[in-house]
């Protein structure tokens, strides 16, 4: 999200994913899934570019707020192994929380909603991301570095954060009894982008859904979630999806006024 961390791995990297995908693909139809409609694969992936020109665009100014709270933490932890777990854990629950605030709130919503405007359910919607997002996310990592945690463990915590919610995003994956409600899983995550009513603002959790638990968020997945958002089909458009949820915030705005 906010560095070139894992740049040297990323043609690599691209290649796995391309390969998952298109097993995906197979799977589904193999076994009627339907979770792959082309007009929607067609947007993910002009998303998913849109997204990468604009991370390019940003990382000097996320680098900079990272750096600006660097300097002013109160202290400095060294660069060990517990220290990175430390990192990996702040991280991540910070992501809870972020991610938390982002259904709650309208200005958050407006970015985020455009990850959840899917109607399908793959591994190409977890790359539907907003390209602006980038402008208020370090913020909210901010406290952890000013507690003293190195902000380059914390970029490499949440890359890897970020790497793991790739495979959250499948319906080819059932429940997994052995890690459910620790560790985030598909089913947890299908959980988390369903409209049915019992699953709205559900499962909020990045790697750890243990904080779901905590915080009585979470909600095991007990039918097919019908996927989208409430207000309802936003279209295949990128630059529509990009503007929908500040479209609805201006005329919210506006109505208010009036």
């Amino acid at each position: 999200m906010f560095s070139t961390e894992v740049e040297p791995y990323g043609k690599w990297v691209l290649i796995f994913v391309i390969l998952l995908i298109t097993a995906e693909i197979i799977g589904s139809w193999r076994q009627r899934k339907k979770s792959y409609e082309l007009r929607d694969t067609i947007s993910n992936i002009l998303i998913f570019i849109g997204f990468q020109f604009f991370k390019i665009l940003l990382t000097g100014y996320q680098l900079a707020i990272l750096g600006f709270g660097e300097h002013f933490a109160l202290f400095h932890l060294p660069e060990k192994p517990w220290v990175f777990v430390l990192s990996f854990i702040a991280a991540d629950f910070t992501y809870y929380w972020f991610h938390r605030l982002s259904h709650r709130y309208s200005l958050l919503w407006a970015f985020h909603l455009v990850h959840h405007s899917s109607t399908r359910m793959n591994f190409t919607t977890a790359y539907r991301l907003h390209w602006f997002s980038g402008l208020i996310t370090p913020f909210f990592y901010l406290p952890a570095i000013l507690l003293g945690l190195p902000a380059k463990f914390l970029v490499i915590s949440i890359a890897l954060n970020l790497a793991y919610q790739f495979f959250l995003h499948t319906r080819l994956i059932g429940k997994l009894p052995w890690i459910e409600g620790i560790m985030d899983t598909p089913s947890a995550h299908r959980v988390h982008h369903g409209i049915n009513p019992h699953y709205i603002d559900k499962n909020f959790g990045g790697v750890f859904i243990f904080w779901d638990r905590l915080f009585g968020t979470y909600q095991e997945e007990v039918e097919e979630p019908v996927y989208g958002i409430t207000t309802g089909f936003v279209g295949y458009n990128p630059f529509s999806i990009m503007l929908y949820g500040f479209r609805r915030l201006f005329k919210n705005a506006l109505r208010q006024l009036r």
